[in-house]
């Protein structure tokens, strides 16, 4: 199996961000971003995808963590994008429903090619600590537009909120690790009849 990893850089006027992953590693991973709550939804994609991941982000804080927790989601899409190439030979979709006390949360995701994000959160408050929850679906929506994937988020239950994201990231990682795991079915083969993704 050919390595599939990835080194991305990033630098804008609002922003600077490094990204290096291995999509096929042990979740081990290092985060320093200076939007903490964001680092630790993170570290539940590595751990729960068995992902190697290291980011590091320099953003203007000063104003608000939007302009950094948007363009890591793009970064960490184009990376994506870049470790998985051309695609043959993935189970390509990918689902997982995951639990945390009363939460719980659907993640489904397609690598399509095709960018498509389908969110649905509603949390019983505006902020998780210092983190201003609107800034999840910028996120996401970096990562969808740049990783080329159609991704469904459903909240189905849940009462706090920082158990609501939390069952919503743990759940996109393991449906991400089971989208690009290796179907030795169709081993160097396109999972789509059109021939590409």
């Amino acid at each position: 199996m050919n390595p599939r990893t990835a080194q991305i850089e990033r630098n804008t006027l609002e922003t600077q961000i490094k990204i290096s992953i291995n999509l096929d590693g042990d979740g081990s991973a290092s985060f320093v971003t200076g939007v903490p709550f964001l680092d630790h939804m993170l570290d539940q994609v590595a751990r729960h995808g068995l992902i190697d991941m290291n980011i590091e982000a320099k953003g203007d804080l000063e104003i608000d963590a939007h302009h950094t927790v948007e363009d890591i989601g793009i970064t960490l899409g184009q990376a994506f994008a870049s470790a998985l190439g051309n695609k043959k030979g993935i189970y390509r979709y990918g689902h997982a429903y995951v639990p945390l006390d009363e939460s719980l949360s659907r993640v489904v995701i397609d690598f399509s090619g095709r960018p498509g994000l389908f969110y649905q959160a509603d949390y019983p408050r505006a902020m998780i600590g210092s983190f201003d929850v609107d800034l999840f679906r910028e996120f996401f929506q970096g990562f969808v537009n740049h990783a080329g994937v159609t991704l469904h988020i459903d909240n189905l239950k849940g009462g706090n909120a920082h158990h609501i994201a939390e069952t919503i990231f743990k759940a996109l990682g393991r449906a991400i690790r089971m989208a690009i795991s290796e179907d030795p079915r169709m081993a160097g083969i396109m999972p789509s009849t059109k021939g590409t993704l």
